[in-house]
């Protein structure tokens, strides 16, 4: 099969490997689309160090089970299936309450395991969720992200807040803003640089999208970094009123100093936020089959377009919001 390979800084190619065989409670899946992620970009730029070459990476996709190991529901043949990337040992509390991101011994399929730039991949059964019959795979490989967004608003606390704050609109960020709106926030703005993706944003609902942070205005009562440098983590504190909730999600940068005299005399609360619950994996894939949520969807590429489609996306941001590969 065919696999686009990395292999350090700035290289990548498509290389011929041997097919994956379903271990004991696996499955193969043909990958039909498969998302490219800014987490991965920083990764084919070195900058990742949980990312190890020779990789095939891939953790946003979607596809045909094609084969079932030992132990696996033999019925999964033929479904066709969105992918929970995130591999919990599946035996401790968390992984029993559904909560695999919490799991100490967690991996991620394209991380700990070859992921779905590929033409088949293994993964566990219980990662699978069906899609509807007829579903768009693309839309398949949209689950992942968007369910980082329900994740996020879910474990803000904050129930239809009045005024919300979305930093950084890449596909995070858009599932970001989806998920309040859907939620029933009461009005969405938008800090993006980009004026693409600012025109993004306002088609998917935002009441506002501005180029600079200092121009979104104070007194939010949620705030969602999905960016995570130090600049937008400290304009996330800043953007708050009292009482007020920044939930952090991006992860650009790993020590950021904050002013924790506001932090503390305001009553604000910070939010670290990884991954998503089952239960948010499936509330994004529902969204999305029911045409709540969704971005512009551009054509599927051949993993032969990989390669540079990774070097375009390293020297900044596109007009595509997502590209697909398979």
């Amino acid at each position: 099969m065919k696999a686009l390979v990395w292999l350090g800084p700035e290289r990548m190619e498509v290389q011929e490997q041997a097919e994956p065989r379903p271990g004991p409670g696996q499955v193969v899946v043909r990958t039909e689309a498969a998302g490219i992620c800014g987490s991965e970009v920083e990764g084919y730029l070195g900058r990742m160090a949980n990312r190890v070459p020779p990789l095939v990476m891939g953790h946003e996709y979607a596809g045909l089970v094609t084969e079932t190991g030992p132990g696996a529901d033999p019925s999964w043949l033929g479904r066709r299936v969105a992918v929970n990337p995130i591999v919990g040992c599946g035996r401790c509390a968390y992984c029993q309450a559904a909560d695999r991101n919490l799991c100490l011994d967690r991996h991620l399929i394209g991380i700990g395991a070859a992921g779905g730039f590929a033409e088949f991949t293994a993964v566990p059964e219980r990662c699978l969720f069906e899609l509807p019959a007829g579903m768009d795979a693309r839309l398949g490989a949209l689950v992942e992200p968007l369910a980082n967004g329900v994740h996020a608003l879910r474990k803000s606390g904050v129930e239809a807040p009045g005024r919300v704050v979305v930093i950084g609109a890449g596909t995070i960020g858009l599932g970001c803003l989806q998920a309040a709106l859907l939620q029933g926030a009461g009005q969405v703005t938008v800090v993006e640089r980009h004026p693409a993706r600012r025109r993004h944003a306002l088609a998917l609902g935002a009441q506002a999208a501005t180029a600079e942070l200092g121009e979104a205005g104070p007194g939010a009562d949620l705030v969602i970094d999905a960016a995570g440098s130090a600049a937008t983590r400290r304009a996330a504190v800043d953007l708050l009123g009292p009482a007020g909730t920044a939930v952090l999600i991006g992860l650009h940068e790993d020590e950021t100093p904050l002013p924790w005299h506001r932090v503390i005399r305001s009553n604000l609360r910070l939010q670290g936020v990884f991954g998503y619950a089952d239960a948010d994996f499936q509330q994004a894939l529902d969204w999305l089959a029911a045409g709540r949520a969704a971005i512009p969807l551009s054509d599927v590429r051949p993993l032969a377009a990989g390669p540079e489609a990774f070097r375009a996306l390293a020297a900044g941001p596109i007009e595509e919001i997502k590209i697909f590969l398979a």
